[in-house]
């Protein structure tokens, strides 16, 4: 029966818009092995229920048709014993059910103290993870934009918002959904005893973008999570060589361009180690580790990811003008057309194709040390390929070349 389970949440779940299967009968997470224990109870009361009532129903019908019956029905009042049945059955299989319900949530609510703990944003369109646990040596938490790291085989607690409207925050492979909703605080559990990459969604319909707003959840041994977690906290972004584009590009990036009214992107986004501090977007500390774009509508699946070709034109594109490529992206265009802020048109700013580029090149310097790449031989789970070959390969969103924040 759990076998079942398991191929039927397979089948019928897909990652909205990317080529990544996600699977709510993925049994290497200890939540979905409890809720499949408990839905098999349920599934095997509920075919024994239907064959009971059909078959009644159908011996009922043959037994009593008219043509073998000619004379006038007998009269008699009610059948107490049938009755007393008909109320008591159902009461003994709704309260067996709510007792495993109750075992259940008496399983999966608690968050053990030991918990690793996460901190989940959702914002239209993306989502940013931070570990309140881990203090960064440059200062603040550390944080990740749209790629959540998370370790194996042990409880982990997310502590979900919203910056905005409700979203809803499910990655089904590691656990259940929960809502992503503003001024309010909910931490549950999540899990799973294998490594690998996950493909996360929105699940409540937030907007125009709703579809593209998803993430992945990246599940690392112990040993490499620790690897991870303590090069993140001793990340600074390193300085751009003088002269060269990068450096040109974090110039731009940190101040802007008044000339032509191109904001500076330091103005939203977080850069640890920098005077960048923003926080009305992702975090962009270690994007050029990162293989996801816009909030997974492109993903740079290559070793090479963002030096790929490909990738360098989705992310040139998407830096030059973000809401075209994503509808209600609020991050300023940076070609001179007009994007929506606060429900009002606002012209942007304007960046030469080689501002744009250089802008680029800054940030595909801000790479975690090799050691630390959590998508390094990480199995990337329900891609076409994963089969075949363990590592990320080549790959891309269905969505428009293109990503977002």
């Amino acid at each position: 029966m759990l076998t079942l389970v398991a191929g039927l949440g397979a089948t019928l779940l897909s990652g909205c818009g990317s080529e990544q299967l996600i699977s709510i009968g993925d049994l290497s997470s200890g939540y979905n092995r409890e809720v499949a224990f408990m839905s098999a109870f349920a599934i095997a009361l509920s075919v024994i229920i239907f064959v009971g009532v059909s078959y009644a129903l159908f011996y009922t019908v043959n037994k009593f048709r008219e043509d073998k019956h000619t004379d006038a029905p007998a009269q008699f009042h009610g059948n107490n014993r049938l009755e007393i049945i008909l109320v008591v059955v159902p009461v003994i299989i709704v309260m067996f059910l709510a007792v495993l319900t109750v075992r259940s949530m008496a399983i999966l609510n608690p968050v053990p103290a030991q918990a690793t703990k996460i901190d989940v944003l959702g914002r239209q369109f993306w989502w940013n993870f931070s570990y309140p646990e881990t203090t960064a040596d440059a200062g603040g938490n550390v944080a990740n934009g749209n790629e959540m790291i998370m370790p194996t085989k042990q409880k982990v607690a997310l502590t979900i918002t919203s910056g905005d409207v409700i979203h809803g925050f499910w990655a089904p492979n590691v656990g259940g959904q929960r809502a992503a909703m503003p001024a309010t605080l909910k931490t549950w559990n999540v899990d799973t005893d294998r490594a690998g990459v996950y493909q996360g969604n929105c699940s409540q319909l937030c907007g125009g973008s709703h579809a593209n707003m998803r993430y992945k959840v990246v599940a690392l041994d112990q040993e490499r999570y620790n690897t991870f977690l303590a090069a993140a906290k001793a990340y600074r972004a390193p300085e751009p060589v003088a002269d060269s584009a990068a450096a040109r590009g974090y110039a731009i990036f940190m101040q802007g361009k008044p000339a032509t009214g191109a904001l500076a992107c330091a103005a939203c986004h977080r850069v640890q180690g920098t005077p960048a501090a923003g926080a009305a977007g992702p975090d962009l500390s270690f994007f050029g580790t990162r293989r996801t774009l816009g909030a997974g509508m492109w993903e740079a699946m290559t070793p090479q990811h963002w030096e790929a070709p490909q990738a360098a034109e989705a992310l040139h594109e998407w830096i030059k003008h973000s809401p075209l490529v994503k509808p209600g992206s609020l991050m300023p265009s940076y070609d001179g057309s007009e994007y929506l802020a606060n429900g009002k048109k606002v012209k942007g700013g304007v960046l030469t194709d080689e501002e744009i580029d250089d802008v680029a090149a800054y940030l595909r310097t801000l790479k975690l040390p090799e050691e630390a790449n959590y998508w390094n031989d990480t199995p990337v789970y329900g891609s076409a390929d994963a089969a075949e070959n363990p590592a990320p390969t080549a790959t891309t969103s269905s969505a428009t070349p293109g990503g977002k924040q």
